[in-house]
């Protein structure tokens, strides 16, 4: 009877699988494998848009990804996706045209101002060596000024797909060309560019200091509306790289 009582009681007091049994670590293996393959314990919809935006850098046919960009845009439709209002995949022509809106109410101010040619002038005198260090940290301030509020204010959530020549984001690129062509153009057409007979890295200058308005005024007027409607530029291969 004892004995038969501890040959039970062992049975009870050594559970199946356990720390040395031979089964516990396929079981293990397998479990790390399912947790791998479903991804984080809690997942929520930006973890699916996630693995459909990596998918769509893998396929090769257009129609692939043109079914997962549908597929993506189904997904942020979705009743109660916070990526519906925060997140920003598709760079359109109407982007572009809301980044020309913004520039030509940002740079409007400036053109009246006499500020501009003052600033312009101290640019152009500051030269040592005959290099405008001024002038080139100015461009430089309104480079970082553009890409921090497109990627790193956190306006908006902005996915980067095919950047041109695999570096230079699009709608980055966009941004500040936009910004550039229309103070330029706003500088000529009022008669503020060649006013007072400037030098030529005079009337550089006025263009660069109106531009740092114009480029932050282009960055809000594309982010701040959300996704634009339309045909998806990025889908055009700027990269040559390859």
């Amino acid at each position: 009877m004892d004995g038969s009582r501890s040959e039970g009681d062992a049975d009870h007091s050594e559970p199946r699988g356990g720390a040395d049994s031979p089964e516990s670590g396929p079981r293990s293996d397998a479990a790390r494998e399912r947790d791998a393959t479903q991804g984080p314990a809690d997942p929520d919809i930006n973890d699916l848009l996630a693995k459909l935006d990596a998918l769509r850098d893998t396929v090769d046919e257009g129609h692939e990804r043109e079914e997962v960009r549908q597929t993506i845009s189904l997904v942020e439709r979705m009743p109660g996706s916070a990526a519906f209002t925060t997140r920003i995949t598709k760079y359109t022509s109407r982007d572009m045209a809301e980044a020309f809106v913004g520039s030509v109410l940002f740079a409007l101010p400036l053109l009246v101002e006499g500020g501009v040619f003052e600033i312009a002038a101290w640019f152009a005198a500051v030269t040592p060596g005959g290099v405008p260090v001024l002038l080139l940290a100015h461009v430089g301030f309104v480079l970082v000024m553009t890409a921090g509020l497109l990627y790193f204010a956190d306006f908006r959530q902005i996915a980067i797909s095919h950047p041109i020549l695999g570096l230079v984001p699009r709608r980055y690129a966009g941004i500040l060309l936009v910004s550039l062509f229309t103070s330029a153009f706003m500088l000529a057409l009022w008669g503020r560019l060649h006013e007072g007979d400037p030098t030529g890295l005079e009337r550089i200058s006025r263009v660069a200091v109106v531009w740092a308005a114009a480029a932050f005024g282009a960055g809000l007027g594309d982010i701040l509306p959300g996704e634009s409607q339309g045909e998806d530029i990025s889908e055009l291969d700027l990269d040559f790289s390859g």
